[in-house]
Parts: C-alpha cells; sequence; structure tokens
C-alpha cells in the first residue's frame, strides 16, 4: 500500500466515525484547535519564518510572500473563526423535506457529511486551518497537501491540531497532512477514487487547471480570480477611487483582488488621471486610449493582459464605450469569480447583476469582499468558480450531500 493509498484509508476510516457523532463533540474539537493555536503561537511564528526566508531567498515576489505569512494577528484570527464556526448550526441531519406518499411509505431527505475531502493548495498556511476547521464541523475527514514554501508551517498546523483532537471525541486522523510536496504525491491525490470523494484546489491557474485536467475523482473548481471593476458614465467617481483602490492594493495577491479596470469613456479623462495619482506603486497596463491619457503612467496591454491574474500591484485597464462594451469583455475574459460596477444609476446595475455570469457580482463595494468570513460562513473551503454543486464561497452548507430515509410497514411494490 503506498503512501497516498494509506492515508486515504486512514481517512475513510476517520469520517465513518465521525458521521456517528454529535454536534457537541464536533464543537469541543474546534474550541480545543482554536486553544491550541493560541498556545502554540510562538512556535507557529517560529516555523512560518522559516517559509517565508526560504521563500524570499528563492526569489518569491513581496505579494506572494505577503499569502505566506503568517502573524500574531492573522493566528488570532484563525483561533476566531475556528470559535466562530463552532458557534453556528449544526450542517449534519437537517431535514430538507419529506412526505408520505399514497401507499404509506414516509419519504425524508436529510443533510449528511461528504465523507473526505481532500484540498490541494498553494501558499496560504491558514488554509490549513480554516478548512480543516470546516470539514470537522461537517462531519468530514479532510486530506490536506499544501505547497513545499509552506510545508513547516503546514506541519506545525496540522501537528498541533491533530494533537488538539486527542483530548477530544473525535479521532486524529480527521485531519491529515500530506508531508510529501511532490508532483508524484499530488497527482496520486488526483487519483484517489475511492477513498477521496471530493477533491478542492485551491492556488493559482496552473495548479487549478492542473487538478481539473487529471483528477479522476470529482473535483469542484475553484479560486483562479480575474476579477474586474467597471466605473460606469454615471459614477460617483470619488466611491469609484476607493473601490479600485482597495479592490487592487489592500492584498493584491487573493484571488479577489482586482487585476482589470474598465472606464466608460464619458468619465475616462477626469477619472484616469486621479486613479493614476491614486494607485502609485501599482504598474498600470492600458488600451491605446488609456496610454493617451495617461502618457508614461501607463505601459501598453498585451492579449494577455486581459486575461492574467497577476497576483500583484499591476493593473490592466481598458475605455469602454457603453456598458454593453464592458459586459462582453467581461464575458469574454472572466473567470467568473468576482465583479463589480460602480454606478448611480438602477437600470445599469440591474443589467450588470443579471448579464454578467459570475459567482459574485458587487454594486458600489469592492469585490475583496468574496471571502467565506465576510459572507458570514466563518470561514471558506475555497471559492467556487463553478455552478455545480456550490458557487461562491463555501462554507459549511456546500460540504454536505443528502439522503433519502424511507420507513415502511411491509410494503412491497
Amino acid at each position: 500500500m503506498s503512501y497516498m493509498q494509506e492515508l486515504g484509508r486512514r481517512a475513510r476510516a476517520a469520517a465513518t466515525a465521525l458521521a456517528s457523532t454529535g454536534t457537541r463533540a464536533r464543537n469541543e474539537a474546534l474550541l480545543a484547535i482554536a486553544k491550541a493555536l493560541e498556545a502554540r503561537l510562538e512556535d507557529i511564528l517560529a516555523e512560518n519564518g522559516a517559509d517565508i526566508e526560504n521563500a524570499q531567498k528563492s526569489g518569491m515576489s513581496a505579494a506572494m510572500v505577503d499569502r505566506l505569512r503568517l502573524t500574531a494577528d492573522r493566528v488570532a484570527d484563525m483561533a476566531g473563526a475556528l470559535r466562530y464556526v463552532a458557534g453556528l448550526d449544526d450542517p449534519v441531519g437537517r431535514v430538507l423535506d419529506g412526505g408520505v406518499r399514497p401507499n404509506g411509505l414516509s419519504i425524508t431527505r436529510i443533510t449528511v457529511p461528504l465523507g473526505v475531502v481532500g484540498i490541494i493548495f498553494e501558499s496560504r498556511p491558514n488554509v490549513t486551518v480554516d478548512c480543516a476547521a470546516l470539514c470537522l464541523k461537517s462531519g468530514n475527514a479532510c486530506i490536506l497537501r499544501g505547497g513545499k514554501e509552506a510545508i513547516r508551517s503546514n506541519k506545525i498546523l496540522a501537528d498541533l491540531m491533530r494533537g488538539a483532537l486527542k483530548s477530544t471525541d473525535i479521532l486524529p486522523d480527521a485531519i491529515l497532512l500530506v508531508e510529501g510536496t511532490s508532483r508524484e504525491i499530488a497527482a496520486e491525490m488526483m487519483r484517489l477514487s475511492g477513498a477521496i470523494d471530493v477533491l478542492i484546489p485551491r492556488g493559482g491557474p496552473g495548479l487549478i487547471a492542473s487538478v481539473v485536467q487529471n483528477a479522476s475523482v470529482p473535483v469542484i473548481e475553484t479560486g483562479v480570480g480575474n476579477c474586474h471593476a467597471y466605473v460606469d458614465a454615471d459614477a460617483d467617481l470619488n466611491m469609484a477611487l476607493e473601490i479600485v483602490d482597495n479592490g487592487k492594493t489592500s492584498r493584491p495577491s487573493v484571488c479577489n483582488a482586482l487585476e482589470t479596470l474598465l472606464v466608460h469613456r464619458q468619465v475616462a479623462g477626469e477619472f484616469l488621471p486621479r486613479l493614476r495619482d491614486r494607485l502609485k506603486g501599482v504598474a498600470l497596463r492600458g488600451c491605446p486610449e488609456t496610454v493617451s491619457l495617461l502618457g508614461g503612467a501607463a505601459s501598453p496591454a498585451c492579449p494577455e493582459d486581459w486575461d492574467t491574474e497577476y497576483g500583484d500591484y499591476i493593473l490592466a485597464i481598458k475605455v469602454v464605450g457603453s456598458i454593453d462594451e464592458a459586459i462582453a469583455h467581461i464575458a469574454a475574459h472572466s473567470t467568473h469569480h468576482s465583479e463589480v460596477i460602480v454606478t448611480n444609476s438602477c437600470q445599469s446595475s440591474r443589467r450588470f447583476t443579471l448579464e454578467v455570469d459570475s459567482a459574485a457580482v458587487y454594486v458600489n463595494a469592492s469585490t475583496r469582499f468574496t471571502d467565506g468570513g465576510e459572507f458570514g460562513l466563518g470561514a471558506e473551503i475555497g471559492i467556487s468558480t463553478q455552478k455545480l454543486h456550490a458557487r461562491g464561497p463555501m462554507g459549511l452548507r456546500e460540504l454536505v450531500s443528502y439522503k433519502y430515509i424511507i420507513t415502511g410497514s411491509g410494503q412491497i411494490r
């Protein structure tokens, strides 16, 4: 039996045991992990510091290093998310619907865990805790495979979570970390049919494409975020400046950051120079009209720029003549993650929300809110950009399936 097959066997056994645990046991496990995070803060930061040092030596960009970095505040946020998730309603065992058939059969549909959830992710070690928390609360075992750049951070987080579970009624094997970081290990995990019920990739376009193309287990596609903002002719330009600045610069390495800005021609002459002055340190790549308006502050965009998730201080800008052109551009280049219109027009906002086919569509608010915590989910296991069976930030409700319970009194067909 290979290393991954053994992990799969252990996870399946833990998932079977988890299915019979109650809400209290799972909540106590989450609270125990939160305490362990706080108690081991210095150890966590030391291991993360070693990952940071290695990443910087390897030439990783500052924005990507920020994805990797843990701070006391970020660890406190992780512990807070665990407690928040513990306080949420249990998603398991809910009666969705039911009734009695003419033949007397009583049929009830109830929610059940998915089973074993595999997560393949890059860089952000908080994903290790967020995903484990949501899986535990929803009665699922998880197999976590992070990137080599975060291996020391992920290992200490997994070790302390498993250690915390030893004092609870939950088996430690409900949380398993794949410690091998080779491509061969990842490829085997993608083919672990019978052990993993669903695989969720979180990371850059390359990782997600690899999982979608190579996995033989069901995959929920998440995360690639070529997010757009459209500044309409009727926009409040002061508001637009705030929204674009926040979307691009508050944390450019995350998937809900802005990558492309579309500006209506009627306001471009006023708005773009103001934006140039606001976004100091952001490289601007624009269409010919943008370059003409901004001069040397913007370099010409190439066709690939409209399809790129930069994850860095780079913004592509295009001047458009109408909302129709903006919507068409988004349809052609979006990854269906998050888009925003800034406008005072009810008609424009209605058209935008109806016609833009993305998981999260905003009116006059930053795309940076596309996040499980911000949506009241406590945390997220990923942001689904597909339509089956989940879309947008995935919380507890997206980690359960359902089954039918049929009770009879001897009926035969």
